[in-house]
C-alpha cells in the first residue's frame, strides 16, 4: 500500500530534481539525488518506486521536492514547527502537525522523514539509539532508531552520499534507499 500510494505521487524514474535553493544569505543544508522504495508483505507482490528528490534543511523550515524521470516536480513537502504540508503539482495539499504524521496520513504507512533531518548529516537523532556503529573514520555507519535499521556510506564532506534504511514490523518489510548525487 505505501509504495502503491507512492506510485501515484511518482512515476517510476531516476533523473534527480534541481536544487531548491533560497534566499543567499540563508544557510542551509541541501542534497539531492535518487529514492527507491520497497515493500514486501507475505502472500503480496513486492511494491517498488523509484524518484529524484532535493531536499533543503534551514533548521526552521525544511523543504523535500519529490520529482517524476524527466526530473520535473511532482510533489514537495514542507516543513515548520507545528505544521507539514504536502503541495502536489496540481495544486492541491494536504496539512498534518508534523512530517512523519504527514507521510502517514497521506501514503498510511511510515517513511522516517524526521530521522532524515539527521540521518542525511550522518547523525543520529533524538530519538533512544538501540544500536550504534562507527566506521574506522569514526563516523556513523550504522544505528538502529525508531524502528529503523539505518546504514550510511560513502561519506563526502556534508554526510553520507548512500543510506539504506530497513523496517520489519507486522509481516511486512520496508526498504527505502537514497543515493546522494555528487558535488
Amino acid at each position: 500500500m505505501l509504495a502503491g500510494a507512492l506510485a501515484a505521487m511518482l512515476l517510476a524514474g531516476c533523473a534527480t530534481p534541481q536544487r531548491i535553493g533560497g534566499l543567499a544569505h540563508e544557510q542551509a543544508f541541501e542534497r539531492v539525488g535518487r529514492f527507491a522504495i520497497t515493500v514486501d508483505q507475505p502472500d503480496l507482490p513486492t511494491e517498488a518506486v523509484q524518484g529524484g528528490f532535493a531536499w533543503r534543511d534551514t533548521g526552521a523550515q525544511l523543504l523535500l521536492d519529490l520529482a517524476n524521470p524527466l526530473g520535473s516536480t511532482l510533489a514537495r513537502v514542507s516543513v515548520e514547527p507545528g505544521r507539514a504540508t504536502l503541495t502536489r503539482s496540481d495544486g492541491s495539499t494536504e496539512t498534518a502537525p508534523d512530517a512523519d504524521a504527514l507521510v502517514l496520513q497521506v501514503l498510511g504507512g511510515e517513511v522516517p522523514v524526521a530521522g532524515l533531518r539527521y540521518w542525511l548529516r550522518g547523525q543520529a537523532g533524538p530519538a533512544p539509539v538501540q544500536e550504534r556503529a562507527n566506521d574506522a573514520q569514526g563516523r556513523l555507519s550504522s544505528l538502529r532508531q525508531d524502528g529503523w535499521l539505518v546504514q550510511l556510506s560513502r561519506y563526502d564532506e556534508q554526510g553520507p552520499r548512500q543510506l539504506r534504511l530497513l523496517r520489519s514490523q507486522d509481516n511486512r518489510q520496508v526498504q527505502l534507499r537514497l543515493v546522494v548525487n555528487g558535488p
